[in-house]
């Protein structure tokens, strides 16, 4: 058996969960989220924990077992607790500026901004001095997606090291040209 898949969901005070015709909705303090379970899975609630079972032992069925607890998993964390990624903007001129709720205009060194619409259910905070985005959802999947399309609009430079990382990435930026000899 899958060892994430046979793994209990621990449920937390605040969050309310219906599971109805291969349907699991969850609902807690920061929202509510809903997700179909794939044919050969299913789960079940006992004693304030989730326990998610599958049919066969099919190569198929066996992914999508562990599949479906974590994305349960992270369902339960989102409207409990919700995700962050932090983006750092790198570069001489280079900053993000908040125009409304779901707008973003980014200073990247082209000729023009870029201006970057948020999804539904992303927030958004910049910081010190536009140099830090702070993306907030309870949608896991959309929050990294979010976080991995503002940084395809300036990717880092692996010379320089100007442009969007993740805060936690870790650059080494590479050696230029040696140079002319004689």
């Amino acid at each position: 058996m899958s060892r994430i898949g046979r793994k209990p969901i621990k449920v937390p005070s605040g969050v309310k969960i219906s599971l109805g015709n291969q349907l699991v909705r969850i609902e807690g303090a920061k929202g509510r989220l809903s997700w179909d379970i794939p044919e050969g899975v299913s789960a079940k609630i006992e004693d304030e924990k989730i326990l998610v079972e599958r049919s066969s032992d099919e190569k198929s069925v066996k992914a999508l077992h562990g599949l479906s607890r974590a994305v349960i998993s992270n369902m339960v964390t989102g409207v409990s607790d919700g995700f962050t990624r932090t983006l750092d903007i790198v570069g001489v001129g280079y900053k993000a500026e908040a125009l409304g709720k779901n707008l973003i205009k980014f200073s990247l060194g082209y000729s023009n901004p870029v201006e970057f619409s948020l999804p539904d259910g992303i927030s958004a905070a910049v910081e010190e001095r536009g140099t830090r985005l702070i993306l907030q959802g309870i949608d896991k999947q959309v929050v990294g997606q979010t976080a991995a399309r503002i940084r395809e609009l300036r990717p880092p430079d692996s010379y320089k090291g100007k442009g969007i990382r993740y805060s936690t990435e870790k650059m080494k930026l590479k050696p230029g040209k040696a140079g002319a000899k004689g």
